[in-house]
């Protein structure tokens, strides 16, 4: 999959990114911290729904728990990485 941000373009070059500084560029690392969204997510939640479960006697709240965050946190990431241009920018050439 591409993406439009891509480091090394002639916007990134001219220090010209899309993100304006806010370090939301996609680099070597944005995998590793998609990753981390990910396990964050299904950990916290998961850990809280067990918790609840524990204290309620309703095990089903580990697994809800843990379905909760994972869905949480791919909507942070698509809400994070998944904005392909910013609006007036389109898209050029091969990275349509």
């Amino acid at each position: 999959m591409r993406s439009y941000r891509r480091p090394g373009t002639a916007a990134a070059r001219s220090g010209q990114g899309t993100s304006g500084g806010t370090g939301d560029d996609l680099t070597m690392g944005t995998g590793w911290t998609v990753f981390s969204y990910l396990i964050a997510g299904m950990l916290v939640y998961g850990g809280l729904g067990w918790v609840i479960g524990h204290f309620t006697h309703i095990a089903l709240l580990f697994p809800i728990g843990m379905l909760i965050g994972l869905g949480i946190s791919v909507g942070w990431i698509i809400y994070r990485y998944g904005r392909p241009h910013e609006l007036g920018n389109p898209p050029k050439g091969d990275d349509r």
